[in-house]
């Protein structure tokens, strides 16, 4: 019986990461322009984290998370709390006030496998520890909306504001009064949210219970001063970047941490309205973590489903794609001189491949063109003898001759400089 994959794990093959590179280079680039460091945290973390920053009362906690029971360790399921763990451990806010990091990564939930939504996917996180101001609200959903921009993707903006601890409460009061007279139209899992979670049934996907919360107490409408103050601020920096977004009264995250500014990016591209990228601010987490008392921001873009919007494109071959500069055809007994000139090109920063089977000239050129060659080089027994061998343009297939006279390194400046030349 042959092995396969494990159910939502999916492999992702040569063919395909280049489009991940892709994406992934983009983002460190945005990144890097907006001064985001990178951080790596481990794959495992003490349980107790995650349900000590999440919430006990998520879906996330109660039903998604890979934990090994027995050792009180759980493969993380998102990358905000672990942030944070390395945040206090190491002190970092002693080494700089506000840090500004990033990470990309493998996060892990037990959930039905579909289409964009795995159980090994991956994510982008982009975090913001120790600022308060609205203006980094807005900084930190411009830099998301940046990337979506270069990417050529488009997703629509929705804004909402969850409140503080001294706001959330007596709404949630209010809210569970409206809820628990609806409770018999409410879907089983909003029947149990509504005592536990009750933010999260404004969020529910089901039709019935959508219809059912339209006319529920709105958040935005039970903003403290301070609140409001600071959701008004954000919403002004945003328009001042030129940034279109929607009020969505209704839009809640699914982890416990999260207060005051909340977001996503939307696509209808994928089928059902679905989010390529959230987050919000989660003033307080640090402190409930045992660390200092700072604000913080984020989000988190999933790999995945940026991937498969790419995919739909019509040049997404020309975004993921792997290319070849030179591909050198040996043809004959002339492999070691072919090979070192191979070894130049590539130490001149060129990708080179070669063949080393001796197949045909026609089975190497074809090799090139699976390869996207940009340039063929032929050396054969007779071209070695006369000294001069034959470039030729994989795009246009018109052929030059090109002198094998200097050392290989010379040879390979001057092959260097002529791809330089030449157009993308």
């Amino acid at each position: 019986m042959k092995i396969q994959a494990i159910n939502g794990f999916k492999d992702i093959l040569p063919d395909n990461a280049g489009l991940w590179r892709r994406v992934e280079q983009l983002a460190r680039n945005i990144f890097d322009r907006f001064g985001l460091r990178e951080i790596r945290m481990p794959i495992l973390e003490k349980t107790e984290l995650f349900t000590r920053s999440i919430g006990a009362a998520t879906d996330v906690v109660e039903k998604e998370m890979y934990t090994f029971a027995d050792k009180g360790i759980t493969m993380r399921p998102e990358a905000t709390a672990s942030i944070m763990r390395a945040f206090i451990e190491h002190g970092l806010h002693v080494r700089q006030p506000v840090q500004r990091l990033y990470t990309i990564g493998p996060m892990f939930r037990h959930e039905r496998p579909q289409k964009g939504r795995l159980r090994q996917f991956h994510q982008l996180n982009a975090e913001v520890i120790g600022a308060a101001e609205p203006h980094v609200d807005a900084e930190l959903i411009a830099m998301g909306r940046m990337l979506l921009d270069e990417l050529d993707l488009q997703a629509s903006l929705e804004l909402n504001s969850l409140g503080c601890p001294a706001c959330r409460p007596p709404f949630k009061t209010d809210l569970i009064h409206y809820l628990e007279q609806r409770l018999e139209g409410l879907c089983s899992d909003c029947q149990r949210r509504t005592h536990t979670n009750p933010m999260r049934v404004l969020d529910c996907k089901k039709t019935s219970c959508r219809q059912l919360v339209l006319e529920a107490p709105s958040m935005l409408t039970a903003l403290c001063a301070d609140c409001d103050e600071h959701f008004q601020a954000v919403q002004g920096a945003l328009r001042n970047l030129d940034i279109t977004f929607r009020l969505n009264p209704f839009m809640v995250r699914g982890l416990d941490y999260y207060t005051r500014t909340t977001f996503e990016f939307l696509t209808t591209d994928l089928g059902a309205q679905a989010a390529v990228g959230a987050g919000g601010r989660y003033d307080g987490l640090i402190e409930q973590l045992g660390g200092p008392s700072l604000g913080g921001i984020g989000f988190a873009m999933g790999l995945e489903r940026l991937v498969l919007l790419l995919e739909q494109r019509d040049h997404s071959e020309h975004l993921g794609a792997d290319t070849t500069d030179f591909a050198l055809v040996s043809l004959g007994t002339t492999i070691d001189a072919v090979s070192l000139l191979a070894h130049h090109l590539r130490r001149q920063g060129c990708r080179a491949a070669i063949d080393y089977s001796g197949r045909s000239l026609k089975a190497q050129l074809k090799q090139a063109d699976r390869a996207r060659a940009r340039f063929a080089l032929i050396i054969g027994d007779d071209e070695w003898t006369r000294g001069e061998a034959v470039l030729r343009n994989m795009r246009t297939q018109q052929q030059q001759p090109f002198p094998l006279s200097g050392s290989p390194e010379q040879q390979s400046q001057r092959l260097a400089e002529l791809l330089r030349s030449q157009p993308d």
